[in-house]
């Protein structure tokens, strides 16, 4: 059960989002510290006053804002959302909090795809948090899966991650089940298309729901891979992502890691 201070760091965390539709400073000045604001979004500044001083041209542009999944782990809150952002964005952010006031952030984000291979949106589906006394285990799985599969690791174990081919996916160009994974990697490599996981760096959870954050390749160029999973009964039954190209050097606005 989260605390009374994790349910406060989450109602901040959405506060500071919604700011960005509102236009109102508010929550930011409330909620992120005034010094010590660390952004990795490198397209960004760094910095609580960036933030501030975006305002007025987010809701010129008509910025809106809609969460829909919110994890909380220790002193991370991840928020899974809805942008409409020069078009419908899904983003997943997340906020390190000290002290009650958001000092750290990082996200991904990536075009909403409408019509997708399962027939599920990229956001959909379970938001319940479920058993929270197998946090921990669920985070050991969920990294083993993404260490052992997708870096490569041992590949061999991958149907011993899955109950047979029950398995919902949104990513927006992969059907459902291992069968619609394979389908979609063997697509890839007739386009001569390569992606690889290289490095995890961040696994967050709560009970069900764990996000990995990762670093890799698609089709040549540096990439974030942020993938939500949602376990069942020790088994990934669930499976979304954001996936967006990391900025080169030249066009970073601040010099903090990716990651």
């Amino acid at each position: 059960m989260r605390s009374k201070n994790q349910n406060k760091f989450v109602h901040k965390a959405i506060a500071v989002l919604e700011s960005f539709e509102s236009g109102n400073s508010e929550a930011i000045t409330a909620y992120v510290h005034p010094n010590q604001y660390i952004q990795h979004n490198q397209g960004l500044s760094d910095g609580r006053a960036a933030m501030l001083g975006a305002l007025d041209h987010l809701k010129e542009i008509g910025t809106k804002v809609s969460n829909k999944r919110a994890l909380v782990d220790g002193d991370y809150v991840v928020l899974h959302s809805i942008y409409e952002f020069f078009g419908p964005k899904i983003i997943i952010d997340i906020f390190r909090f000290e002290d009650g006031l958001i000092v750290e952030h990082w996200d991904n984000m990536q075009g909403m795809v409408e019509k997708t291979p399962s027939n599920h949106t990229m956001i959909d589906g379970p938001v319940t948090i479920k058993d929270i006394d197998k946090t921990d285990a669920n985070k050991e799985f969920v990294k083993s899966y993404v260490e052992n599969i997708l870096l490569g690791n041992n590949p061999g174990l991958l149907t011993s991650y899955f109950d047979g081919d029950n398995y919902i996916q949104h990513s927006p160009h992969i059907a459902d089940g291992l069968s619609g994974l394979h389908a979609a990697l063997q697509a890839l490599k007739e386009k001569n298309i390569k992606f690889e996981y290289t490095h995890v760096h961040q696994v967050l959870g709560e009970g069900n729901f764990v996000l990995t954050v990762s670093e890799g390749l698609f089709n040549g160029q540096p990439t974030a891979f942020y993938d939500m999973f949602r376990v069942e009964n020790g088994k990934i039954a669930e499976h979304w992502d954001v996936i967006e190209a990391i900025l080169p050097a030249e066009k970073r606005k601040n010099l903090n890691s990716r990651f």
